[in-house]
């Protein structure tokens, strides 16, 4: 997958100005890269961020059957009677079948579907909790990029502590109808107290008037400071658009209320949340594609259902696996070790270089260190100078052949480094170790080096483009 955004087949505009634009298809396309949590998703989110904040985001939330679509219907309506524009995410639940959103609340917009200053976006929850979907946030971020003046987000039907509209929303608007409980019920805690303003919705039924006033009770415990937020209660008839005029008033308030330190702190707040949630899910997928081996979850999770391993020493052990280089399980999987993968040592470093007597003109006679007497390695066919300094030592390599690797590597590259040695115990467990962990080898068995030893070389595509020999003495 291309990381300029841009698609197959399409204009060689990039996607992401063609969001900036308010291109509609560009729009769909860019939603549902975000929703995927594609690559291509996360560079478009990357491009068109410095360009949002704009948009003021209305989260509606609620019980179901209280009636957000309907409002959500009226809200449109209203804020396109004002001159601007919107866009709208209507996080519905997840088909069993299909996998996708049962799409009742882009029905009830319709509407508004051919007007172009409206964008309509279903997305299903995936079985996320919280109300709604992974992605909502980036979603709402890419109709911000596209201009849009309002974003609203309508989660699904939500319970009492389904509350991750407050860490998405700019305003968030709790909406409760008569007869869908007991008071008590409906006033625990929950999402009875991310509300930044309460909507009373079928205010025309029996029982709301009670509503409002368990509402205002339940106010009534909290002291709210002298500059403090009290959350209003608007009454609202959706299918008439009776109260809505009055909801947008009270949304005016808030946000006139919540301009400068306030809403610093909320998109502070909310900053930190998708950090967190981001940070959490690519450490998860880091682990499964570069910690975990082949089939060990499963064992791990084998193990753990059979009270063989608690669950806590198992994560102990992956995180300790994730974070720390080398770290290797510990026999009994009660925690990783943070003992090296490969108990090796520094035993020299490999310097190519054109004409050996020059080289030493600087090392021997500049520098004044001890040169070993040369050795020719026929299996490589180089002649080596050994140059001990300290622990370990610098090997000088002069091709004796024209299609030596070293030659080549002069040929190409110049003279300079050309690889690291480590000195290990067992090269044979070494390389069959690596070759399981998925390194690339362009040894995969041992052959002789200098000294007398194994030798056997690791591709530098697996070493971050240095060529690393390892050797064993015999």
């Amino acid at each position: 997958m291309t990381t300029d955004s841009r698609l197959q087949g399409a204009p060689s505009e990039p996607l992401a100005d063609r969001v900036r634009r308010g291109d509609a298809r560009a729009l769909a396309r860019a939603i549902s890269l975000v929703e995927d949590e594609s690559t291509a998703g996360a560079d478009l989110i990357r491009r068109i961020y410095p360009t949002t904040g704009r948009a003021q985001v209305l989260g509606v939330t609620g019980p179901p059957g209280a009636g957000k679509s309907t409002l959500v219907d009226r809200l449109i309506a209203a804020l396109r009677a004002e001159g601007k524009s919107v866009g709208v995410v209507a996080v519905d639940p997840t088909s069993p079948f299909s996998g996708g959103a049962i799409l009742g609340d882009r029905v009830r917009m319709q509407a508004h579907a051919g007007d172009a200053e409206v964008f309509i976006r279903s997305m299903a929850t995936r079985g996320h909790l919280g109300g709604l979907a992974r992605s909502t946030g980036d979603v709402a971020l890419v109709l911000d990029a596209a201009g849009k003046d309002v974003v609203l987000i309508e989660t699904v039907g939500v319970g009492q502590d389904e509350v991750d509209i407050v860490r998405t929303a700019d305003v968030s608007i709790v909406t409760l109808v008569p007869g869908a409980g007991d008071d008590v019920q409906a006033l625990k805690a929950g999402i009875m107290e991310i509300a930044d303003i309460f909507v009373v919705n079928k205010a025309d039924h029996d029982g709301a008037d009670r509503m409002v006033a368990s509402i205002e009770a339940m106010l009534g415990l909290h002291p709210f400071g002298k500059d403090e937020w009290r959350p209003p209660i608007v009454k609202t008839e959706a299918t008439t658009g009776k109260g809505v005029e009055a909801l947008l008033g009270e949304i005016a308030r808030f946000q006139a209320y919540a301009a400068g330190a306030v809403r610093e702190r909320r998109h502070r707040e909310r900053a930190e949340y998708r950090l967190r949630e981001l940070l959490s899910s690519r450490f998860v997928l880091h682990v499964e594609r570069s910690v975990l081996q082949e089939g060990e979850l499963a064992s791990m999770l084998d193990r753990i259902g059979n009270h063989e391993l608690d669950p806590y020493s198992a994560a102990d052990d992956l995180v300790t696996r994730a974070l720390v280089p080398g770290a290797v399980p510990g026999p009994t999987g009660s925690g990783a070790r943070a003992r090296p993968a490969v108990d090796a040592v520094l035993d020299h470093i490999g310097i190519a270089v054109s004409n050996v007597d020059e080289a030493l003109a600087f090392y021997r006679d500049a520098l004044g260190l001890p040169v070993e007497a040369p050795e020719e390695v026929a299996s490589q066919r180089v002649r080596a100078h050994f140059i001990p300094a300290g622990e370990s030592a610098l090997e000088l390599l002069e091709a004796t052949a024209d299609d030596s690797p070293i030659a080549k590597y002069v040929a190409k590259r110049g003279a300079g480094l050309h690889h690291i040695t480590l000195r290990v115990g067992d090269i044979a467990a070494v390389l069959a170790q690596l070759k399981a962990r998925g390194v690339r080898l362009i040894d995969e068995t041992a052959r002789p080096g200098a000294h007398g030893s194994l030798v056997a070389f690791i591709h530098p595509a697996s070493a971050h483009g240095v060529l690393v020999e390892l050797k064993q003495k015999v």
